[in-house]
């Protein structure tokens, strides 16, 4: 009996055929980079209280703005303690209710250029912000204290008013927005009954 001997033939090299994958990463990578978000990444420096350092009698004698925030309204205080205004909070024509940012940063722009006019070149600003207050008010808060839209040259430009924002707990005698509210409004009251 012959045995019968094999003979292997020599294998074909495949080809690597990638065209489907291709067209698959041409088709892909444009509807990725339509769905990506540009986003603007802001960094705003805060200055947390106790984080810094000075010495109790450095802090005595720097004088502090102060603007307390409240589900009632704002009040502005300059130095430390003495309330220049309180700023009750608008009823749209709809029903809602929304804090009066304009006349904030009216009231800062003139406290930055009163402080200029003197030469005094104050950056920092406390916030002292109540519990109650939600998230996106701190955010218009924080936008609104920083710089004001200014024209200059003909084009509108961002003008610095406290660029430097520092937190503060509310104090308990600072606590009762409301009662703040009510007082600076009969002191309101009562000097437009004396001007009569």
């Amino acid at each position: 009996m012959m045995l019968k001997r094999r003979v292997k033939r020599p294998k074909a090299d495949a080809e690597l055929d990638i065209t489907s994958f291709m067209n698959l990463m041409i088709v892909l990578v444009p509807v990725l980079l339509m769905m990506m978000v540009f986003s603007r990444i802001t960094v705003i420096e805060l200055s947390l209280p106790g984080l810094q350092g000075e010495s109790a009698a450095e802090v005595i004698q720097q004088e502090n703005l102060e603007v307390l925030v409240g589900e009632e309204g704002i009040a502005v205080f300059f130095p430390e303690g003495y309330l220049i205004k309180t700023l009750p909070v608008k009823t749209q024509e709809d029903g809602a209710v929304v804090q009066d940012w304009e006349g904030l940063q009216l009231i800062l722009r003139q406290l930055k250029q009163t402080l200029l006019a003197k030469g005094a070149e104050k950056k920092d600003i406390t916030l002292l912000i109540n519990d109650t207050v939600p998230y996106q008010q701190i955010v218009t808060l924080l936008e609104t204290t920083r710089s004001y839209k200014d024209v200059v040259a003909a084009s509108v430009v961002d003008a610095e008013l406290f660029p430097e924002v520092g937190f503060a707990e509310v104090n308990a005698d600072l606590s009762d927005l409301n009662a703040i509210l009510s007082a600076s409004q009969q002191g309101d009251d009562v000097r437009a009954g004396g001007a009569e």
